[in-house]
């Protein structure tokens, strides 16, 4: 079917069920932000494939939103279907919210599938509906009413996570968690993110893109775990661990009839902004629930020794292939042709050279020159355009190898490149640098640190409108929670930075329709002196990759800047020319040489 045949099937199951507003958005059933093939509804029934976007059909309207990234592409594919474009955070576009505060009539219903929608979501629908005298009905996927080749549910075995690479076992994790549960004066914990299940029973998979994680739910009570799973992904192995650890398995779907029957003198520990709206609602009302951060979040972002000591070899790697990149990258421009998604494919290559490589960490941003403009690009077959001299490209890209996770954004100058764009550079350089040296007081957050990215630009009168820096799961998502830098107040990203986080480091620079600027490293927590004023901490920058010395304006740096640039670039050869021949030492001495 074509998206109007489509929009033409969905419209006539809403006049069935006598729904008047259906939202689909970008989710899977556990809030990931990447999804599988099978839940990739909104993109089914609209035609657009970004990775982000929430529809919003009516009897009469369909309406797609999305971000600044995904308008080029956006536009060229809903072309013909009968959506309309709402480009988000622009000058009179309403967001989703303000359009159905709009639209919703009294005695109206507004429908969508509560497994695909957070609580936090779920409840503004639900109030937006009761101010306007309409109703909410959120038990229906009339997508999938339509939807008759709808891929299936992925069924790629499920892998375990040996403790070489783990670094703890499942049980001791579960005494962790099941602490906590207790502390907080319930008995049972209800968990449907992917990453927090994966954690606690070191178990990867290749449900969703990007992420090796498992669909999957958890219950967990103070001697068992309840794991909603399709058992036909677990070898024998794994069941053999599971049943050691108490772990009783249940078809993957059963959780939402299972939470009905919950005890009444059960107390439930779960966190709103994690669960979705559908599990949520069938606890029975008799049950007493706890609203808290999921104990999860902040175990898996304190890395243990031996989840650091593979993290850094798997930079390492990743370093290694950059290298190597930057260098084919320099000598290849103009004698062959190069785009966005070729050199973003030819980095991946050098990636599987360096061994245990799974998959890309996430969407890779591949942008050039105006592109690199759009803090959030992802290049497609519509919008990938050839990389020339005269101007910059910048890739933001990652890893998953075994050993773990990269997330890493180098920008390059691609020839001689105008007095303009090194100036720009120059300021991100030195705002990392300065980030990457700070040595603080435990009890410090981002919110504290984020000053000393900020302050170059700020100086200058400039700014850039995203966070500076991010935590980074082991072989889970890789924007992972409790901390991470920027200077506005954002839920979940608040914790007190500690020893044993890796959080990036990724301030940026960008001029509209010119072009755009990121360097990213990743900064793993350490401990620092202790003395009378308390416990100081420090970062050790793991990503080693130059910084394009052909983008520096060197007059613009101090004997401060100066200084951390050459420490910086002396790591990198020291840690990195090892594993290089003699030909590509030859090129790295060059752009980590002294200024």
């Amino acid at each position: 079917m074509t998206v109007p045949e489509r929009l033409s099937a969905l419209r006539k199951c809403m006049q069935e069920k006598h729904i008047d507003i259906y939202i689909v958005p970008t989710a899977d059933f556990h809030q990931s932000e990447y999804v599988g093939e099978h839940f990739k509804a909104r993109a089914y029934i609209t035609g657009f494939t970004g990775s982000a976007g929430t529809a919003v059909i009516t009897l009469h309207d369909a309406k797609l939103w999305t971000d600044g990234r995904y308008f080029l592409q956006a536009a060229k594919q809903l072309e013909g279907t009968g959506v309309t474009l709402m480009k988000m955070f622009e000058p009179g576009v309403p967001t989703v919210e303000e359009y159905l505060e709009a639209e919703l009539k009294s005695g109206q219903t507004l429908s969508f599938d509560g497994r695909v929608v957070s609580v936090g979501e779920g409840d503004e629908y639900a109030s937006i509906a009761k101010k306007n005298g309409a109703k909410v009905d959120y038990q229906e996927d009339l997508i999938d009413a339509i939807w008759t080749d709808r891929p299936p549910l992925s069924e790629e075995p499920v892998w375990f996570l040996e403790e070489k690479y783990s670094g703890e076992s499942t049980e001791s994790k579960l005494s962790r968690i099941r602490r906590e549960i207790a502390d907080a004066g319930c008995d049972t914990h209800i968990v449907s993110t992917l990453d927090d299940i994966c954690w606690t029973l070191n178990i990867r998979g290749n449900d969703i893109d990007f992420f090796p994680l498992v669909l999957s739910y958890a219950i967990i009570r103070k001697d068992s775990l309840e794991l909603y799973i399709d058992e036909r992904k677990l070898d024998d192995k794994l069941k053999t661990i599971f049943k050691k650890e108490g772990v009783n398995l249940h078809p993957y779907n059963a959780i939402y009839e299972d939470v009905k029957k919950l005890p009444e003198n059960a107390t439930v520990l779960i966190d709103k902004t994690k669960l979705n709206y559908a599990i949520f609602n069938n606890i029975p009302n008799s049950v007493p629930i706890v609203n808290k951060r999921n104990p999860e979040i902040l175990m898996k972002a304190l890395k243990n020794p031996v989840e650091v000591e593979n993290i850094k070899k798997a930079e390492i790697k990743d370093s290694i292939a950059h290298v190597r990149f930057m260098k084919w990258l320099k000598e290849n421009l103009g004698k062959i042709k190069i785009t966005e998604m070729s050199a973003s494919e030819k980095l991946d290559e050098f990636r599987v050279e360096m061994g245990n490589f799974i998959r890309d960490s996430f969407e890779p941003i591949s942008s050039y020159g105006p592109h690199s403009a759009i803090v959030h690009y992802s290049s497609s077959p519509e919008t990938d355009v050839e990389l020339k001299e005269g101007s910059l490209y910048l890739s933001d890209t990652g890893a998953g190898f075994y050993e773990g996770s990269t997330d890493i954004t180098r920008t390059y100058a691609l020839g001689e490149v105008p007095k303009k764009m090194k100036e720009d550079f120059t300021i991100v350089a030195i705002s990392n640098l300065q980030l990457a040296s700070a040595k603080f007081l435990q009890g410090s957050s981002g919110l504290t640190l984020d000053i000393l990215a900020r302050k170059p630009f700020w100086d200058r009168g400039l700014n850039y409108n995203h966070g500076t820096g991010h935590g980074v799961g082991y072989l889970l998502n890789i924007h992972e929670g409790p901390a991470g830098f920027r200077y506005k107040f954002r839920a979940g990203e608040t914790e007190e930075i500690q020893e044993g986080m890796v959080i990036t480091d990724e301030p940026g620079l960008y001029i509209e329709g010119s072009h755009g600027i990121r360097l990213e490293n990743e900064l793993l927590a350490r401990k620092g002196v202790q003395n009378e004023y308390g416990q100081f901490l420090y970062f050790e920058t793991i990503t080693l990759i130059p910084f394009d010395l052909d983008a520096i304006s060197l007059d613009m740096l101090n004997e401060e800047n100066r200084k951390l640039l050459n420490d910086y670039h002396k790591r990198v050869y020291e840690e990195i020319a090892p594993h290089l021949n003699e030909e590509e030492k030859t090129f790295l001495k060059k752009y980590t040489r002294a200024v």
